[in-house]
């Protein structure tokens, strides 16, 4: 709106007149307003009101407002317990569709993820805690940002340069997971960052030289965020001023069907694979890169999880069900995330796609749940109830030469980026 000055010739104690002038109106608007100059002039609400309710732009102006405000994806912060590192927060990402995901800055675990099924219906689809004691307490990596290698290392020790490193054997004479103490355990430095002209949540840390046993100190960065296509995109970078190794992933475990509502069984799964690693009796990969034809492993046209989950083919022995690396159908050299996963859960429509810029998947069907796990709102957590996908370079690189390298030297930038886009049909 514009005021227009007042005529010329206007005096105390005479009548004067405003010219208001709507934008987009063909017209002006006169309004006389007989009031005296030496008293109060006021300018009546009314006719404002009056102004903008007759103005089509306003009208359209307010409502685009109103729309942006909605649509804006936000994060907000809370506090979420106490750790003997200090205080840890909460951070909750929303998108202008009213999906949520919540992520602490303990461990860069995801917390809880809230998106609607085929009727719009609401619900969490990730396995986890109510609270932050009992993330301390227990350890089956819900959520969680694994490192510095995710998956397993044999007889727990690698060789750089004919040095050999010894790691935590953590698992049955392994490696797993980073260690004793690994990345899901240390307090995270957080930030809320602009990414691309939208707030994104980043983590960092510096791992010291030698932590469990790794050289070299690793300053690692992850980003965590969420667009308006449903999509939750994990971005990793990572440097040493050592050789070292790094393979960085998440171990979020997903029930489509709302967290602690059965087993996946149900869930039907497509896995962009020609190819995947068998295991020893330790689950440590052979060397042998097998074809999926004419075995249990074959996804490469969608099927339930729980069609051959208890064959008696050998490998789903050692696993007792999926636990296993995929080599993925990936256009080497693309530099962009290429589709890994389609996952749909018939009950509710929701489907997960997992994008990654990682040569293989770990496909793990919680197998090892015990069942006595109470998870959030009081919901126990059946063997089953969760599967994970678990982007990767694959397990025991370190000692598989003829696996896809994970070794980082100085100067080198390690980058890996994973996203998980959910919807409904």
């Amino acid at each position: 709106m514009n005021f227009l000055t007042p005529g010329p010739g206007l005096r105390g104690g005479e009548h004067f007149l405003i010219y208001l002038k709507v934008p987009n109106v063909t017209d002006f608007i006169f309004i006389r307003l007989l009031r005296r100059w030496s008293g109060q002039l006021l300018l009546s609400s009314i006719v404002l009101i009056f102004a903008c309710q007759n103005s089509p732009t306003t009208k359209n102006e307010d409502s685009n407002e109103a729309n942006d405000m909605h649509n804006k994806n936000s994060i907000t912060k809370e506090p979420f317990g106490q750790t003997a590192d200090g205080p840890a927060d909460l951070y909750t990402l929303k998108n202008g569709n009213g999906m949520t995901v919540t992520i602490t800055n303990y461990g860069g675990i995801i917390v809880s993820i809230l998106t609607p099924d085929r009727d719009g219906n609401f619900d969490d689809v990730t396995l986890g805690f109510d609270s932050l004691a009992d993330y301390v307490e227990h350890n089956p990596f819900f959520g969680a940002l694994v490192g510095r290698y995710g998956n397993r290392i044999g007889n727990a020790s690698f060789k750089i340069d004919n040095i050999i490193y010894e790691v935590a054997a953590n698992n049955n004479g392994n490696h797993l997971h980073g260690g004793i103490r690994g990345f899901d355990k240390y307090l995270w430095d957080a930030e809320i960052i602009n990414q691309s002209g939208a707030d994104a949540l980043q983590l960092s840390r510096r791992s010291p030289d030698m932590e469990e046993g790794y050289p070299g100190n690793l300053d690692v960065t992850v980003v965590y965020s969420l667009d308006d296509s449903n999509q939750l995109s994990i971005e990793y970078t990572a440097t040493s001023d050592k050789k070292t190794i790094c393979n960085l992933t998440n171990h979020a475990y997903f029930n489509l069907a709302g967290q602690g509502n059965g087993t996946i069984e149900n869930h039907e799964i497509m896995i962009n694979a020609n190819h995947y690693t068998p295991v020893d009796e330790g689950l440590i990969p052979t060397g042998e890169i097998a074809t999926v034809e004419s075995t249990p492993f074959d996804f490469r046209t969608a099927k339930s999880i729980g069609d051959q989950i208890n064959s008696d083919h050998p490998q789903m022995k050692i696993g007792s069900g999926y636990d296993h690396n995929f080599v993925l159908n990936h256009q080497p050299g693309s530099g962009t995330i290429q589709l890994a996963a389609e996952v749909y859960e018939p009950t509710t429509g929701r489907v997960m796609k997992t994008f990654t810029s990682e040569p293989g998947v770990q496909f793990y069907t919680g197998n090892f749940m015990s069942g006595n796990v109470v998870g959030k709102g009081g919901k126990t957590y059946q063997r089953r109830g969760g599967f994970c996908l678990e982007t990767q370079h694959f397990p025991d690189s370190p000692n598989k030469p003829e696996f896809p390298s994970t070794l980082l030297a100085p100067g080198q930038t390690y980058h890996s980026t994973t996203a998980y886009q959910f919807s409904a049909r």
